[in-house]
């Protein structure tokens, strides 16, 4: 009997075994996908799982390693933050401690992101994931990637940084054991790859696909054609007469022109383009930041403020770090994956981007020859389509999927479809071209930075993607240039979707870098951007795009122009403020406009209400919710004849500040006229009818005590593979997309730094994460409570290695 029992328990323990180390497919309901759960032994193993993530009981211990690759010694200093501070001999071995040291902290983070650029999620993912991947690589991503790749290469001296980095990510990859590796790669169950300067130019990629891939070139090729030239310019103005541009209005340009061509090819000409658009990033991607010279400081000293706006996740998409080498000593934050700080500061200087957001991706309409697609008409003559034939791994199955792009001279074929007649769309993109060969030496030239000579030097390595780099020096210089690679367009190309039958319609050159806008030390005393427009109109360049900002960076203009004796506290307080121009001039507008005599009682107690508003989104506040929603209504309204088309064609709509100004300088115009009605309506009925509808549908809400902006706006900060119990979910934290303080629903202030250049640089910083990418962690998240209430850590800012003003948690000596 004890036989049999042994026996009977033998085998349940071996199924049991067997089945927690097998993946589990768990059946799908009738139409649905099956789902693949990974093993869950492995997982929960005690030896080898998630348990082995969790921080050291005992707390950290300091560590010694050893790697041949060294040139010398580096010591990386842990402060009770988690933030490394790296001391080394030479600029190799900090960009080796660096890429070592992040890895320690992100290394599935910068996975994910190599594996989202460049198309291979569905390979750890599964099938959901391929659509993804193969736009990714239809777009040319890995391609990119490559000719990154090949350009850094031409440069020696500082490819070899580039190398130094990734071999530290190496070191670090090759010392782990499974027990070892990161919560996700366990719970996904599969293997970190060795990083290669691939992967870094793949992330590269991805801030370039993040930054400088807006445009809605087929949204207005059909609005010009359905609405025709003089109601598309009613209602699509490329620039606002009320801009605050990055430079300032009435700035003299110090140079001669060169000559641009001309295009007299009728636009219309194109027809209508009716692909579905894929899924953009309708979020407008921006940033603030500004500096204040010391003649507007109560210190007398420079002030430097950044803060960039990006969609926020888990792991922080920043991480803070000090590198110091005898050329340099930097602080700041970097992208995981790349060398070099992108915002931050020195001895001597502080920097800090904004994006700029210049279009400068077009389409181009293919004219095929052949029922096969495998030629098309360019210049007078018939070339041949070079075909890119890509295998993608899917997680769970044995046979790659193959999918075959066609590259033209424009660039690949995106949109293609066999319906009938064919407007297929090739993309002409930068972010495809080779950039600068040195373009790691911006940032790494700013690390070593001592003046405004060398920021200058600095910003002539890079391309893309256009950045509003702003600087302020100990020695009292502010600056800021409008800096990136531009093309040549003449007057609305790429607006619209072009003929690709010749060369007529290419990008001619660039815009020489003397020509490049920029300015030092202006009379006002500060220089600030916002995603604004670059310059007023009088540049004579054009350049274009529809997501320019036309709210922050007029209201910050206007408070800098307004405030002296600044210090650092007003500066951390601009940096969280909530006031909405859109909100004060859109309501300025609606409020004379809606009719007093239809409203009920309770309508009026909200009108009044809304009368009474400071214009602040703030977190407990009912008014924004009541805004938002009220003008959501009287836009929809009022572009009824525009929104008609949405759910057929690509359709570009109006800007938010066109439709203030109609309402404030035009009431009667047609545009506010319903078409499903026998009516003649103006801006004063659409607006009295908009706030009863909106106040009718929140009559139930007004008077929950809960009913406020912070839980209707429910911003979310989200794990990268979206794993709820990793994200922080449902914030209580105001702002708002117009605001400084921009924090929507999932996007926001990603890393706010204030910087003082006084005798000794002081500086402040948070983002709303951790340094650790570990969600098992103390440090996951440890920013995210002082950043929804709009608190600041100071930073410390090592003067050497023995530096123990503050404490360091442990070190770690590479020899």
């Amino acid at each position: 009997m004890k036989i049999v029992k042994f026996l009977l328990a033998l085998l349940l323990t071996t199924g049991a075994v067997y089945m927690l180390n097998k993946p589990i497919s768990l059946k799908g309901d009738s139409g649905k996908k099956d789902t693949n759960i990974p093993p869950l032994g492995p997982f929960f193993s005690p030896f080898t799982g998630f348990w082995q993530n969790a921080d050291p009981v005992n707390g950290f211990s300091s560590q010694k390693i050893e790697v041949a690759e060294m040139k010398g010694k580096v010591k990386i200093q842990i402060d009770e933050r988690m933030v490394p501070h790296v001391f080394a001999e030479n600029m190799e071995d900090v960009c080796f401690a660096q890429g070592y040291i992040v890895a320690k902290n992100r290394l599935w983070q910068m996975d994910m992101i190599s594996r989202l650029s460049g198309g291979r999620l569905a390979e750890v993912l599964g099938r959901d994931l391929l659509p993804n991947d193969q736009l990714q690589r239809r777009r040319g991503m890995v391609t990119g990637a490559e000719n990154a790749v090949k350009a850094w290469q031409k440069n020696p001296e500082s490819y070899r940084y580039i190398e130094a980095y990734v071999a530290g990510v190496n070191a670090y990859i090759n010392q782990l054991k499974p027990k070892d590796y990161p919560l996700e790669f366990k719970l996904l169950n599969y293997q970190p790859e060795q990083w290669s300067v691939l992967k870094t130019a793949l992330v590269k990629k991805y801030m370039d696909m993040t930054l400088c891939f807006g445009e809605d070139d087929l949204e207005a090729t059909n609005a010009l054609q359905l609405f025709g030239p003089e109601m598309f310019k009613k209602l699509y103005p490329e620039y606002n007469p009320k801009q605050s541009p990055v430079i300032p209005s009435g700035t003299k340009w110090a140079f001669e022109p060169a000559p641009v061509k001309e295009i007299t090819e009728v636009q219309e000409a194109v027809g209508l383009i009716r692909h579905k658009v894929y899924e953009k990033e309708r979020e407008l991607v921006g940033s603030n930041n500004w500096a204040v010279s010391g003649s507007k400081t109560k210190s007398g000293h420079p002030i430097l403020c950044n803060d960039p706006h990006l969609q926020l996740s888990l792991p922080s998409i920043w991480f803070e770090v000090q590198l110091q080498a005898p050329q340099t000593n930097a602080y700041g934050v970097c992208v995981p994956g790349i060398p070099g700080i992108l915002i931050g500061f020195n001895d001597y200087i502080a920097w800090g981007e904004t994006n700029v957001g210049h279009d400068v991706l077009d389409w181009y309409k293919i004219n095929w020859t052949d029922e096969a697609k495998t030629s098309y008409q360019f210049d007078g003559s018939v070339k041949t389509v070079e075909t890119v034939v890509n295998a993608f791994k899917v997680k769970g199955e044995e046979e790659p999927v193959l999918d075959t792009v066609k590259w033209t001279v424009w660039g690949p074929v995106v949109y293609e479809s066999d319906e009938k007649p064919w407007n297929d769309l090739a993309m002409h993109w930068i972010g495809h071209m080779e950039p600068n060969p040195q373009d790691i030496n911006t940032f790494l030239g700013l690390n070593l930075g001592r003046g405004y000579d060398d920021y200058s030097r600095a910003l002539q390595f890079y391309d893309y993607p256009a950045q509003n780099f702003v600087y302020a020096s100990k020695n009292g210089d502010v600056a800021i240039t409008v800096n990136g690679k531009f093309p040549f367009k003449a007057k609305e190309q790429g607006r619209f979707v072009q003929n690709g039958d010749g060369p007529k319609q290419a990008w001619e050159g660039w815009i020489p870098r003397p020509h490049v806008p920029s300015i030092k030390n202006p009379a006002r005393g500060f220089v600030a951007s916002a995603n604004q427009h670059s310059t007023d109109p009088s540049y004579p360049y054009y350049y274009n795009s529809t997501h320019f900002d036309h709210f922050r960076g007029r209201y910050l203009a206007g408070q800098l122009n307004a405030m002296d004796s600044i210090t650092v506290e007003d500066m951390m307080k601009l940096q969280n403020s909530n006031f909405s121009i859109q909100a004060s001039e859109g309501l300025a507008a609606l409020l004379p406009l809606v009719d007093t005599a239809r409203l009920n009682t309770d309508q009026i107690e909200v009108l009044k209400r809304m009368q009474a508003w400071d214009f602040n989104f703030d977190k407990d506040k009912a008014e924004p919710v009541i805004f938002v929603k009220w003008w959501s209504r009287f836009y929809q309204m009022t572009f009824d004849e525009v929104l008609v088309w949405r759910d057929s064609l690509p359709m570009l709509m109006p800007e938010n500040w066109r439709l203030i100004e109609l309402a404030s300088d035009t009431p009667g115009d047609l545009i506010f006229d319903l078409k499903n009605t026998p009516e003649r309506e103006t801006a004063a009925n659409i607006a009295t009818n908009s706030f009863t509808a909106t106040v009718d549908s929140l009559a139930a809400d007004l008077a929950k005590p809960d009913f406020n902006w912070a839980n209707e706006k429910k911003t979310s900060i989200y794990h990268l593979a979206r794993i709820p119990a990793f994200s922080r979910m449902n914030l209580d934290v105001g702002g708002y997309r117009q605001a400084l303080n921009a924090i929507s629903e999932t996007h926001g202030p990603s890393w706010r730094m204030v910087v003082e250049l006084g005798d000794e640089v002081k500086a402040w910083g948070v983002f709303p994460g951790g340094q650790s990418g570990n969600p098992g962690s103390i440090f996951y998240d440890t920013g995210l409570e002082k950043w929804l209430y709009g608190e600041y850590n100071e930073l410390f800012f090592m003067k050497n290695a023995d530096d123990n003003r503050q404490p360091v948690l442990y070190s770690i000596e590479i020899n």
